[in-house]
């Protein structure tokens, strides 16, 4: 081999390992699950035992009216929480972006409850749920009111609460980035004009913040139709399917359903609508990218 194949060669070489660790740990699991979903599979079974079935369970479950409330409960969770948590991030990075003594601390606190892990998030919220000693309901009877089942009567938002208190934090993070990475000439420039607080964050600080904040938005979207583990030890996906969404369905369709093929037809539906999820991320980023790349000849005219 001569040396210039051998430098062709070699950005490939470097790339090969890498290469190889995506192949086996996530294309093969994924080919393999989307050919599970074509057959009848049990897990008692080797998949290369199974019954080849086509669309059977994709056409079943789109029959299926558990899988339905379970799809409808998954948008309304992932869209609600994510809506709060949108609100609540940004406006505490607008709060908290001045330099105040102990500001550093206060916002080390804010972002705790994002480090701990969902597990213990369930364990936590469910004791402070608890219908008899729980903390929710002695505030409530300390200023005496009546006790609330929450996780009887109010499940979803039970769960609702418990996620946007660990995953505020994530939004008030990248907000925060986004506030600091602003142009000051831009601020500067409207006080001098006379804008107000409220016109400068309105304005300037919101458009300016955009691009960030629906990237931000979309990965947490993503990530909201994963929730598993909060809801398993909160609620448990109960009462009922109130709160089972479409990633705990597919568990208990596999673990206690014993239909592997189902669940992995669930699972493709899941995907592809986190794919399509995905691929509007990277649109909007190749469209904020294009734009600005028309806009900064206009700009460099004006200057």
């Amino acid at each position: 081999m001569t040396r210039h194949s051998l430098n062709r060669m070699t950005p490939y070489m470097f790339i090969a390992p890498a290469a190889l660790v995506m192949i086996l740990a996530l294309f093969y699991p994924i080919a393999y699950m989307v050919w599970g979903s074509f057959r009848d599979w049990d897990p008692s079974q080797s998949l290369s035992e199974t019954e080849f079935v086509g669309l059977a369970n994709y056409i079943k479950l789109l029959g299926d009216a558990a899988f339905h409330e379970s799809f409808r409960v998954t948008l309304v969770f992932a869209f609600t929480v994510v809506s709060v948590e949108m609100v609540l991030g940004v406006g505490l990075a607008l709060l908290l972006d001045r330099n105040i003594r102990g500001m550093s601390v206060l916002r080390t606190l804010f972002i705790l409850p994002m480090m701990i892990a969902p597990v213990v998030v369930g364990l936590v919220w469910r004791y402070m749920f608890h219908a008899t000693y729980g903390t929710f309901n002695r505030f409530l009877e300390s200023i005496g009111l009546p006790r609330v089942d929450w996780l009887g009567q109010n499940p979803l938002l039970s769960v609702i609460i418990a996620d946007t208190w660990q995953w505020t934090p994530f939004i008030f993070i990248l907000s925060l980035a986004a506030l600091q990475s602003l142009p000051r000439s831009a601020l500067e420039a409207a006080r001098i004009d006379g804008a107000t607080a409220w016109q400068q964050i309105w304005f300037i600080k919101l458009p300016l913040m955009m691009p960030v904040l629906i990237v931000t938005m979309l990965l947490r979207l993503i990530d909201a139709f994963k929730v598993l583990e909060v809801i398993l030890v909160l609620t448990g996906g109960g009462p009922g399917l109130s709160t089972e969404i479409l990633a705990l369905r597919i568990a208990r369709t596999a673990r206690e359903f014993r239909e592997l093929g189902e669940a992995a037809a669930m699972s493709n539906y899941l995907l592809m609508l986190l794919m399509l999820l995905t691929l509007g991320m990277f649109a909007f980023t190749r469209w904020q990218d294009a734009r600005a790349q028309r806009l900064r000849p206009a700009a460099e005219e004006e200057e």
